[in-house]
C-alpha cells in the first residue's frame, strides 16, 4: 500500500486528475470563467470524492463483483444529491450559475475512477486521503484556470465571491485592469488554451526536476569497491 505522502503527491502533482489523467475536462473547461465558479465546483467535487471513497472502502468486501459498478454509481449519486441540496440551501445563486454541471458530477470520471481504482482496494483512511488529495488537485487546477480566464478576460480577480462565502466576501473583488475585457479568454476556446498552458507548465517543471535529479545523481561520488582476490595454490 502507498504511503500517505505518495498518495498526496499523486493527487496534487504526479497523477493530478486534470493535468495528468485529463479526466473531468468537460466541467473543468465549462465553468472556469471565474474563480468563484471554479471554487464552487471544486468544493462540491471534493465533498463527493471524499464521501464516495469513504463509503466504497467501507463496503468493498461485501459487494459482489457483478454489481460493483452500479453500487458505486448509486453511492456517488447519493453524495451528489446531498451536495446539490446543500448548494440550493446555502449558495442558491451559485448553484443556478453552475447549473447542470453539479448533477453531472455523478458521471465525472475522476470520482468513479478513484472509487474503482483505489477505494475498492484499500482501507478507509487511505481512501479518504486519496479522495481528498485528488479533489484538492482537481480544485487547484480549476481555480488556477478560473483565475487566468477571469484576469485576462475581465481584468478582475475574486469577483462575486459573496455567492460562495456570503456578505463578508463582497469586498474581495480585485480590479487589476479598469474598463478592460478580452472576450476570447472567457469563451470556450480560451479555456482550451489556458488548460494547454497549465499542462505545458507542469511538463516543463517535471523535466527540470528530472534533469536536476539526474545531475545530482551524477555528482554523487562513486563508492569504491574493495575487490579481494583469493589465490589458491
Amino acid at each position: 500500500m502507498k504511503s500517505y505522502q505518495e498518495i498526496s503527491l499523486d493527487g496534487l502533482w504526479h497523477n493530478n486528475p486534470a493535468l495528468v489523467q485529463l479526466l473531468g475536462l468537460c466541467p473543468l473547461l465549462a465553468v472556469t470563467g471565474s474563480v468563484v465558479n471554479a471554487l464552487g465546483l471544486g468544493i462540491a467535487s471534493i465533498l463527493v470524492l471524499v464521501g464516495s471513497n469513504l463509503s466504497v472502502s467501507l463496503i468493498r468486501n461485501y459487494v459482489p463483483e457483478q454489481v460493483r459498478l452500479p453500487a458505486f454509481v448509486m453511492i456517488i449519486a447519493s453524495f451528489v444529491t446531498c451536495t446539490e441540496l446543500l448548494m440550493q440551501a446555502f449558495t442558491y445563486e451559485l448553484y443556478q450559475i453552475l447549473g447542470i454541471f453539479i448533477p453531472l458530477i455523478v458521471t465525472n470520471c475522476v470520482i468513479l475512477g478513484r472509487a474503482d481504482a483505489f477505494a475498492s482496494k484499500n482501507p478507509v483512511l487511505p481512501s479518504v486521503v486519496d479522495g481528498l488529495m485528488m479533489g484538492l488537485g482537481f480544485t487547484v487546477v480549476l481555480v488556477l484556470l478560473g483565475a487566468m480566464r477571469e484576469l485576462i478576460g475581465q481584468g478582475t480577480l475574486f469577483e462575486n465571491m459573496q455567492l460562495l462565502f456570503g456578505p463578508m466576501a463582497e469586498n474581495w473583488k480585485i480590479v487589476v485592469f479598469d474598463d478592460y475585457s478580452f472576450l476570447f479568454a472567457i469563451l470556450p476556446p480560451g479555456a482550451f488554451v489556458g488548460m494547454g498552458l497549465l499542462i505545458a507548465v507542469k511538463n516543463i517543471v517535471d523535466k527540470q526536476l528530472k534533469d536536476r535529479a539526474e545531475k545530482h545523481k551524477d555528482d554523487q561520488p562513486k563508492e569504491k569497491v574493495d575487490r579481494r582476490v583469493r589465490v589458491t595454490g
